[in-house]
């Protein structure tokens, strides 16, 4: 049981005689009493009990008319305060189970946001596999050679060197070769080299034409015939030397950067944008022209918010 007060009255304590009724009377109203009782959950009308006798001892109040109508109040006041509180406890709970509620939906979308963004990321490690593998059974396909250092091919019998401007042909003869044994027949789009009562090493249509005049061909060391063709269009790689020797893959090209600082501003610009594009192209990415077309349907879309632009496709 519960103890509300260890107070004791002092009455209790040192017995005296009884007062009188007015003097009884005087004393309730002009000292305040202590009340001391204990308190049983299972019974508590015999708590309530107790607090009536000691008001009733010590005051008139229940003598009024009114004492029972203004202990009602008391009670329905008392009971509505606690309603409030269990009303509050209730609304507590509430607001604690929404705060769980929402903390656990954050979570599933934050976890729902972290298995997409993984998948997708699974989805796109997928597709640049199937694309290198796809690119690579097209080069097989399709025959293209990855380019040697020089950007051209090493052959059984020659090989072959390029820059944007110039294509080198090396081709190997045997030592102590003179020069007047070389045949070497350059003309716009046609190429025949090798030693004279020999078959030819090199005959064929060229990949592009060349600029005659601008070509030459000289024997080095005796061991080997060196030919520079100058190339007529100087904005385009060859994926061979003649048409009909395997081709290799210009989109993997690598110019020099000296190379491209002995060029003029303007052509250095076409070449720039002639490799970004390629290495675009390799990553199966929008060139610069596609990336200029998008950028300006972005900007009409910005412009022209009510018109719908959902099946709009850059041609």
């Amino acid at each position: 049981m519960a103890i509300i007060s260890d107070f004791e009255e002092e009455e209790e304590k040192q017995p005296e005689a009884k007062p009188s009724a007015s003097s009884s009377a005087s004393a309730s109203s002009s000292a305040a009493a202590e009340f001391s009782a204990r308190f049983d959950p299972a019974s508590p009308l015999g708590f309530i009990e107790k607090a009536f006798e000691f008001v009733a001892e010590r005051s008139d109040f229940l003598a009024h008319e009114a004492a029972e109508r203004d202990v009602a109040a008391v009670l329905r006041a008392v009971r509505e305060k606690q309603k409030q509180k269990l009303r509050q406890v209730e609304r507590e709970k509430e607001r604690e189970r929404e705060r769980a509620k929402k903390a656990a939906a954050a979570a599933a979308a934050a976890a729902a946001a972290a298995a997409a963004a993984k998948k997708v990321e699974e989805e796109k490690k997928v597709q640049e596999v199937e694309m290198k593998d796809a690119e690579e059974e097209k080069e097989e396909k399709s025959g293209a050679i990855v380019p040697n250092k020089g950007n051209g091919l090493d052959l059984e019998n020659y090989s072959w060197t390029q820059t944007l401007q110039e294509v080198t042909v090396h081709v190997p003869v045997p030592k102590g070769t003179k020069g007047r044994f070389v045949v070497c027949d350059i003309k716009k789009n046609h190429l025949k080299v090798g030693l004279k009562g020999q078959p030819t090493v090199i005959e064929g249509e060229l990949f592009q034409t060349v600029k005659p005049d601008d070509c030459y061909w000289s024997l080095e060391d005796q061991s080997a015939i060196s030919i520079l063709l100058t190339k007529h269009n100087q904005m385009e790689w060859w994926k061979s030397l003649v048409k009909g020797d395997p081709e290799i893959d210009t989109q993997k090209v690598e110019p020099e950067n000296s190379k491209l600082s002995d060029l003029d501003p303007e052509t250095r610009q076409t070449v720039e944008k002639m490799m970004f594009d390629q290495r675009q192209k390799a990553m199966g990415l929008p060139t610069s022209d596609e990336m200029q077309k998008q950028e300006i349907l972005k900007k009409f879309m910005a412009e022209h918010p009510e018109m719908d632009f959902s099946r709009a496709k850059i041609a």
